[in-house]
């Protein structure tokens, strides 16, 4: 397929609309639509939240009656089932839409391609693979839990120039300076899952809640209350949890997850927004794959913040599909507390695969993104 410029530079409208959803609609897919006739855009609009109305339906709306004859931008294949809304495929088709553009199919094989066939069986010409991998980079955990039904993990790492996390004495805040903070916060919204261990709850007494009025620009262009709290996992496997961690003081979700019963004196004392999930032990341990299963029925993407040992863990498992590192210009020592506890590697070839995909300068900063799925 041969693309127009145009076609290029509405798609890439249409993914800039998808952009604003990435904190508000999980765990929905961020997507975008354009509608063009006549030489001018005559509807756009983003899904907005998890039960609202579609892309596809905020630009027909705009749109009204101009959307007869007209071609339709969507980032995403058009939905073809009822869920908690119709199918926008139907919407396009009752619209007398006489071309759409879709960038990326739905990665669900129950429902891939079903949208497409839809339109095209309504005598729609439909043309498909437009800034394809810009499009699924939208939506990195509902690309992947569609197809493989485990969340997105991604590891978030603060470190110094010497590769500590903090002085030997436990002493963390603050490596980086508030620019990467606000970042972190950023990222905690994006996310549908916070995991931590039990070490870090009991050494640093985090809330792990999204802060929003650390979200910088993000608060002023995203209605608070649409923001939702991710839920927040604690690895607790021997269950010494007491019930006066910070964690309890924010009323939005927490998972416990143990290998063994927490006493019913401190279970019946925890919070109502809290859930326990007892898994079989792994060499003394959670199991992560059995935890990233238990948490892909319903989370897209999950992002580990913990100590040296979970993460490494995460990543010596072949788990983690992204780091994500903010290194600050401070020297820690040689005493200092290390990044991350991974195994003794004695070859080259046993190492974990890193590709650098962006780095950014926030503040003094830098904070630098990999993939770690390149070598899998």
């Amino acid at each position: 397929m041969v693309w127009s410029r145009l076609d290029r530079d509405l798609m890439a409208r249409a993914i800039k609309l998808a952009r604003k959803g990435q904190y508000t609609t999980q765990p929905n897919p961020c997507v975008g639509c354009v509608i063009y006739r006549d030489e001018q855009i005559v509807g756009e609009g983003y899904h907005i939240a998890a039960g609202g109305p579609h892309a596809e339906v905020h630009a027909l709306r705009m749109a009204g009656e101009a959307a007869k004859g007209a071609t339709a931008y969507v980032t995403l294949e058009p939905c073809s089932h009822y869920g908690r809304t119709p199918p926008c495929a139907e919407a396009l088709i009752r619209a007398k839409v006489e071309r759409v553009v879709v960038a990326v199919t739905d990665p669900n094989p129950q429902v891939s391609g079903r949208g497409i066939k839809m339109l095209q069986g309504a005598g729609i010409q439909v043309d498909v693979g437009l800034d394809e991998d810009e499009a699924a980079a939208l939506n990195p955990g509902f690309m992947k839990r569609m197809a493989t039904a485990l969340p997105w993990v991604s590891i978030k790492l603060a470190a110094s120039l010497d590769g500590k996390t903090a002085l030997s004495n436990g002493v963390s805040k603050w490596i980086t300076g508030a620019p990467a903070r606000r970042d972190v916060q950023r990222m905690r919204a994006r996310h549908d899952a916070i995991i931590t261990g039990i070490e870090t709850v009991l050494a640093d007494d985090p809330s792990l809640n999204v802060r929003i009025e650390e979200l910088g620009t993000v608060q002023k262009s995203v209605p608070a209350e649409l923001i939702k709290q991710p839920l927040r996992v604690v690895l607790d496997s021997k269950a010494r949890l007491g019930t006066d961690a910070k964690l309890f003081s924010v009323a939005s979700p927490i998972l416990l997850v143990s290998t063994q019963a927490y006493p019913k004196s401190v279970s019946a004392s925890w919070p109502e927004q809290v859930s326990e999930l007892q898994l079989e032990t792994l060499d003394g341990r959670v199991p992560l794959l059995a935890l990233l299963e238990h948490l892909g029925q319903s989370c897209n993407s999950v992002m580990i913040e913990a100590g040296a040992t979970l993460a490494g863990a995460f990543i010596a498992a072949g788990l983690a599909d992204e780091l994500v590192l903010y290194q600050a210009p401070k020297i820690l020592g040689g005493h200092g507390r290390n990044l991350l506890s991974l195994p003794d590697y004695q070859t080259m070839v046993q190492l974990p695969s890193l590709v650098l995909k962006e780095q950014r300068k926030l503040g003094q900063d830098m904070r630098f993104t990999f993939d770690l799925t390149a070598g899998s």
